[in-house]
């Protein structure tokens, strides 16, 4: 038994948690917005940073502060409220959604420009090559430092920082200028496309992960583990600003080599294989395969880690397999209707979840913890129901008048003046209510 980690497990505990975030989406999402802020890079930067890393970095914090466990982070809030809340959280972020979506990322950008000749055949195969590789290694749960910190993460770093270095030494155009609403709003559409990357849910689901590896490190003091969790997430942060900050020069250099690029994943794509010749689509396949890998890996694991706690019907193994099935097979079988159905539910999770958190933070100011987590995550529901519903395809124009309708953040003004009537509430008042 032991008390304190070596540096080298340490450094290898923030690389996993980098690599854990690091998915194909987040090198696709910087690119696109670099291109269309341009001249306004900076500020358009900025916004995203703070949602892209800051939110998460928080979240990881939140997780540690509470004793790095879900009860901790919900113990204001009743029981049956706190777990449909996080079983939601995982199979969204998990099998029913963002793990096959990586899966298929992988191959439409990783194996596909290879193939001379696409059938349905060969993503069937590869589906169920890399779900294998992925239950493999999450089948190893006290070995994610060595699988991913010390092993997959240094190759995926390296690959990232010869793309960095390449763009930052010779990019392929001068900045280009702001286009849509990045000429008068950069900071603004920033910040919300970093929202849209999702990973403040998964900074919950990963500070519940990393806590358990660090715990079968030998570490079993509270404060030595906060501490770890901690670093892991100032580590994974740091790395996450540096990708981002060159994929969004690299976004706003490429206006001439991008030309009737539609997406991110075409900009990137674009811009190595001119930048490297060749070898481009190789070095660009490796870090989309390996970005996938390592973030589905500890999607998976983080899923069978807590179904396994929540019930003892199968274990920690019998999930990785169970998961890593189901993920195979959603990636193989109606994706497209699972995103429009799972695109909703995560407008309605996201809020709350960040609700959840500042509240993490302001329990101590508030006279009655218990009524203010219930008032405040319910406002921020009932309003963030209205942008579901929106980004649903339901007509919500009745409501266009609130804050921010246009903005998808509609909860945000009524969820902080919650928070701020709620520091003023009478707990004597309130008492019997919870008697």
């Amino acid at each position: 038994m032991r008390d304190n980690l070596k540096a080298n497990d340490i450094l290898a505990l923030g690389f996993m948690t980098f690599a854990f975030f690091l998915g194909a989406g987040n090198l696709i999402f910087p690119p696109q917005a670099g291109l269309l802020a341009g001249e306004h890079m900076f500020s358009g930067m900025l916004g995203f940073l703070i949602t892209a890393v800051g939110l998460p970095l928080i979240g990881i914090i939140a997780i540690a502060v509470s004793g790095g466990c879900w009860k901790g982070l919900t113990r204001d809030l009743p029981v049956s409220v706190a777990t449909l809340m996080a079983v939601l959280i995982f199979i969204i972020i998990g099998p029913a959604f963002a793990a096959p979506r990586a899966g298929l990322v992988a191959y439409e950008m990783g194996f596909k420009p290879f193939l001379s000749d696409e059938s349905e055949l060969e993503l069937v195969l590869f589906s169920v090559s890399f779900f294998t590789i992925v239950m493999f290694l999450s089948l190893f749960e006290g070995k994610l430092i060595d699988t991913i910190g010390k092993l997959l993460t240094p190759i995926l770093f390296v690959s990232l920082s010869i793309l960095a270095i390449s763009v930052i030494v010779n990019p392929l155009g001068d900045i280009g200028a702001a286009q849509g609403t990045y000429i008068d709003q950069a900071f603004t559409t920033g910040f919300l496309e970093g929202y849209n990357t999702m990973d403040t849910l998964a900074a919950l689901m990963f500070g519940m992960l990393i806590v358990d590896v660090i715990r079968k490190k030998g570490i079993n003091s509270d404060a030595q583990t906060c501490r770890y969790l901690i670093l892991a997430g100032v580590i994974a942060a740091v790395g996450l600003t540096i990708v981002y900050v060159s994929l969004f020069y690299l976004g706003a250099t490429a206006s001439t080599v991008a030309i009737g690029a539609t997406n991110g994943g075409s900009i990137l794509s674009s811009y190595v294989t001119v930048l490297f010749g060749s070898t481009g689509q190789i070095v660009l396949s490796t870090i989309i395969i390996l970005a996938c890998l390592t973030t589905v890996i500890g999607l998976v694991s983080a899923c069978a880690d807590y179904f396994s706690i929540l019930s003892d019907k199968f274990n920690y193994h019998q999930w990785v397999v169970i998961l890593s099935i189901a993920s195979a097979v959603v990636s193989n079988v109606g994706l497209t209707q699972l995103i429009a159905v799972s695109i909703p539910v995560l407008f309605c999770l996201y809020p709350v979840a960040i609700a959840l958190i500042a509240l993490t933070f302001l329990r101590s100011f508030m006279p009655n913890p218990i009524l203010t987590y219930r008032v405040v995550l319910g406002v921020s529901l009932m309003f963030t129901l209205i942008d579901a519903a929106k980004v649903g395809g339901v007509d919500m124009s009745m409501f266009s008048g609130l804050p921010l309708f246009n903005y998808g953040m509609v909860w945000l003004v009524p969820t902080l003046i919650a928070m701020i009537v709620m520091r003023f509430v009478d707990p004597k008042k309130c008492q019997s209510s919870y008697a």
